[in-house]
């Protein structure tokens, strides 16, 4: 992987992660590095989900690709916050 797709994929990552805290209710108790992480996580696999079913080499921007990866990372960043949440101590 050269440089400059590891930077796109870092703000691509980004971007989605944020999205995907976005479309979340409420407030999420994850910082900005786990929603990074996540982000490019849903990012890799939203493609990944997009060229199975046939939908990731449309002309144009592939909003339906989009919209897969945003939906994951929405999944991502509820599954780690109710992960954490349940690890942290409450008095």
């Amino acid at each position: 992987m050269e440089i400059s797709g590891l930077v796109s994929a870092l703000i691509i990552g980004t971007v989605v992660g944020l999205l995907g805290r976005l479309v979340l209710p409420g407030r999420q108790h994850i910082g900005v590095l786990w929603t990074l992480v996540v982000g490019i996580a849903a990012a890799l696999l939203g493609s990944l989900l997009a060229s199975v079913l046939g939908v990731g080499g449309t002309r144009g921007i592939d909003w339906i690709e989009c919209l897969l990866q945003i939906v994951l990372a929405g999944l991502g960043v509820a599954a780690l916050d109710r992960a954490l949440a349940g690890t942290e101590r409450r008095p």
